[in-house]
């Protein structure tokens, strides 16, 4: 059934290139516990203790005000086809602004995706398999396109208007730096 392991192993790696979607988990140490579903072509395995997301602009941005007080972060997949399995990676993160030197020398590993705020740069620390036996079978039909639809019309001086207005302050009133 479950096992842990300190890092990622091919099989795995490969697992988590075919996924459509993964789930990202943050907490502050009081308040609430951020679980957010995360798509599109937004995640990289840099080594095998080290993956990178493209943190997309969205309603909130509770991940990164959780990341600026509490360095701790679970990324979990699930496989909706396929042989059944739970990957969850536990670590540290780091949130990478658009004017940082991280940011120019990894935006490029990832498709432009209007809407790019952030790359939340995780290491790993535990990696954990789980069955998944009880994840019901999904058939992937296609990518919702409202998200990228929506920042191309915003135009870099929308989103960044957006991102003053909508995601300086978290759902629990904790600021977060843009």
């Amino acid at each position: 059934m479950g096992r842990k392991l300190v890092a990622l192993n091919e099989t795995l790696i490969d697992f988590i290139k075919n996924q459509k979607l993964f789930f990202v988990a943050t907490a502050m140490e009081n308040g609430s516990v951020n679980l957010s579903p995360k798509g599109l072509d937004s995640l990289r395995v840099l080594d095998n203790n080290r993956v990178v997301w493209l943190n997309l602009t969205g309603s909130g941005n509770e991940t990164a005000a959780h990341l600026s007080k509490t360095n701790r972060i679970t990324i979990m997949f699930c496989a909706f086809d396929g042989p059944p399995l739970i990957l969850r990676l536990y670590g540290k993160a780091t949130v990478h602004h658009t004017d940082s030197s991280f940011w120019r020398e990894h935006v490029n590993l990832f498709p432009d995706i209007a809407g790019g705020r952030q790359l939340i740069d995780v290491e790993i620390d535990l990696v954990q398999t789980s069955c998944g036996m009880g994840v019901p079978m999904m058939e992937y039909k296609n990518q919702r396109e409202s998200l990228i639809d929506w920042a191309e019309k915003q135009g870099e001086d929308g989103l960044k208007k957006y991102w003053e207005k909508k995601n300086t302050t978290s759902f629990d009133g904790h600021s977060i730096d843009f």
